[in-house]
């Protein structure tokens, strides 16, 4: 069962919402080449994505622009402690000779029906408060932030601690 298919059928700030999508996002933070060479590396390597079954988009600038309707909300749900990910910073510095941090975070899409208030359905259905409220975030283990998803900040992981 999807997360659209449950939250649709099991949550009232989910009657309006017409679609969600999940994405991997992946930030690189140091000394970092051209975004063509970054392109490059990232599509060489099967630690940021599989190419055989997700796409991947490399956004050098915030200013690079996003697959996302308009209207559509962004929640950011970053593992606690577990953003970090060695093993790719490890295939980098091997690639590269550069050392980098590598973090991994979930971004949501959710699109809402015209009229919908998109920003506070959105705040209604990222963080899991009960079985019939929340379902993106899992307070007790994971951090999150909500952007509009035209407006997505560069760099956004490391900008969510703790109690955001």
């Amino acid at each position: 069962m999807s997360a659209l298919t449950v939250a649709r059928e099991r949550l009232a700030a989910a009657r309006r919402l017409l679609g969600l999508r999940r994405l991997r996002l992946f930030e690189l933070h140091g000394p970092l080449p051209g975004a063509t060479v970054i392109e490059d590396l990232v599509h060489r390597s099967t630690w940021f994505y599989n190419p055989h079954k997700e796409r991947c988009r490399v956004r050098a600038t915030p200013r690079s622009a996003l697959e996302a309707a308009a209207g559509e909300q962004a929640v950011l749900v970053v593992e606690r402690g577990g953003a970090r990910r060695p093993a790719a910073e490890r295939w980098w510095r091997h690639e590269t000779g550069a050392a980098i941090e590598v973090c991994e975070a979930t971004t949501w899409l959710l699109r809402f029906e015209s009229g919908e208030d998109a920003a506070a359905a959105a705040r209604a259905l990222a963080v899991l408060e009960s079985l019939g409220r929340g379902l993106l975030c899992n307070p007790n283990a994971q951090d999150h932030a909500i952007a509009a998803a035209a407006e997505i900040p560069l760099p956004w992981i490391a900008t969510v601690g703790e109690g955001e």
